[in-house]
């Protein structure tokens, strides 16, 4: 998918008299250019977070236990809610994993890129293939167009959109002060290519960073940032740009995440829409399945 949107880059300098290996090393130059930078920042953010993981976890200990009090007196039976043998660190060793596989995650970001330029180099050959198989049977040349055509109009909106996320939340934590503020600007910008419940689970590491090492007041105006750009981004501007959508149910959305995330893991999570919508349009090209094309669209045509 990295390289269905980048090959039209690589197109338009050819067009513009640029080589073709020029225009290939050019583009390839500038994208290892932002993902070394991004992945040596998320790296040495991450090492720090981790070293400083102890000292979070003792605070947060400390916090719960203040507000289970807290509760307690005010007549809340918190041991009836939480389960037994609940314990708060609990929550941090999970967090301290997420983050681990996470510096794991952005160390291979130099094998994706590895395996991006390979696939730019087959796209001449791809497109041939299309052609083939499209002399062969007419309907394939529409069904590729149509999906290309779809998934590069939606990454391109996605990418602005999370970009803009990313540069958003970056921006507003620095200025309420909490740690980390480029780390929680990446984060915010990267799972926002989860549907619906990316931007959700982007927010709460920065919420309880703030919390442990700000106050009260500020974890409820960080909390307050992300619900106003998530909203904004999210609920306005981006269906604005992507107009009717990509014709895929909320519903299937949702279910969408499950299936491709059971299958792929993570990676299946951030392909839900595009792999549901090439499946939707394959589905749709064929009389004979179009009944199932139907029930994962938004409307009935």
């Amino acid at each position: 998918f990295i390289a269905i949107v980048i090959s039209p880059a690589i197109k338009k300098l050819q067009e513009l008299k640029l080589p073709r290996i020029l225009a290939f090393i050019l583009v390839m130059g500038v994208i290892f250019f932002a993902l070394g930078s991004i992945t040596n920042t998320v790296v040495k953010t991450l090492n720090g977070l981790l070293g400083y993981m102890p000292e979070l976890q003792a605070k947060f200990k400390i916090l719960t236990d203040e507000y289970i009090k807290l509760a307690v007196k005010y007549g809340f039976e918190i041991n009836s809610v939480l389960p037994s043998g609940f314990d708060p660190n609990s929550i941090f060793t999970s967090v301290g994993g997420f983050l681990k596989s996470g510096t794991q995650i952005a160390s291979k970001a130099f094998f994706i890129f590895l395996l991006v330029t390979f696939m730019l180099f087959e796209t001449q050959i791809f497109y041939q293939k299309v052609e083939y198989f499209a002399s062969k049977n007419p309907q394939t040349n529409l069904i590729v167009d149509t999906f290309i055509s779809n998934l590069k109009r939606y990454l391109a909106i996605k990418s602005i959109a999370s970009g803009a996320t990313g540069i958003i939340i970056w921006l507003g934590l620095e200025f309420l002060g909490v740690p980390y503020a480029s780390l929680w600007g990446i984060v915010a910008c990267v799972l926002n290519f989860i549907p619906t419940i990316g931007s959700i689970i982007a927010a709460f590491p920065a919420i309880l960073v703030s919390l442990l090492l700000n106050d009260i007041s500020t974890c409820l105006w960080v909390a307050t940032l992300y619900i106003c750009v998530n909203v904004a981004i999210g609920n306005f501007i981006e269906p604005k740009f992507l107009g009717k959508g990509l014709g895929i149910s909320t519903l299937v959305v949702l279910l969408s995440l499950l299936f491709w995330g059971f299958l792929f893991g993570v990676g299946g999570m951030f392909l839900a829409v595009p792999l549901t919508m090439s499946l939707k349009i394959a589905l749709d090209a064929n009389p004979s399945t179009k009944f199932i094309a139907v029930l994962l669209s938004d409307k009935v045509e």
